[in-house]
């Protein structure tokens, strides 16, 4: 794992090829090309849609946010589910982006996901180094939440990803260095919110 790792990422670079892996023929992308969702930044939109407001940071958020109470276009998530979308934030076959790890690691631990799903998607779609560095983070962000502690024994325990390859887990987080108690640093890991209604 982590073999032929460039130092200098070249442009348009694969997360598989900066993993040291190759692309295959992925299922889930495959299924959610069925769903009309083609491009990475599909992916993106659809979970700004569903919740994930913190990285409202994408071209046109205004318009997505605007369109998020009424378009009816989006799969819902009985046909692309929160584990699945996760997995395809995730996707080695997409080109390497930082913020599309970080969407995938906060749309991985939405409330009511599935541990053992999430596994299963990762030996699918062959995003497993991805999950266990996102779950490692978490379980050092969150030691008493069950979710990280049961994700981590769903998943192989692979070596550690080279500094740098992916983000740090600071990327991960919301934090703050004041509090009413004074400086300190607290971390909050970063999840989909819906808006009430």
């Amino acid at each position: 794992m982590f073999q032929g790792i460039k130092m200098r990422p070249m442009k348009n670079e694969t997360l598989a090829q900066r993993l040291g892996t190759t692309a295959h023929l992925s299922p889930l992308l495959m299924k959610a090309q069925r769903l009309g969702l083609c491009v990475p930044e599909d992916f993106e939109r659809l979970a700004v849609r569903r919740g994930l407001r913190y990285y409202d940071c994408l071209p046109n958020s205004a318009i997505i946010q605007e369109e998020a109470a009424t378009y009816c276009g989006e799969p819902a998530t009985d046909l692309l589910s929160n584990e699945e979308l996760a997995a395809a934030l995730a996707s080695p076959s997409f080109q390497y982006s930082q913020l599309r790890l970080r969407m995938a690691a906060a749309v991985l631990a939405t409330e009511g996901n599935s541990p053992e799903e999430l596994a299963r998607l990762a030996r699918q779609e062959r995003c497993e180094a991805v999950f266990v560095h996102i779950a490692r983070c978490g379980a050092k962000v969150e030691p008493d939440h069950q979710f990280w502690k049961t994700l981590l024994a769903q998943l192989p325990p692979l070596p550690e990803a080279p500094p740098d390859l992916l983000p740090h887990i600071t990327r991960f987080v919301a934090m703050t260095g004041v509090t009413r108690r004074g400086k300190e640093t607290v971390m909050q890991w970063i999840r989909p919110r819906r808006l009430a209604a």
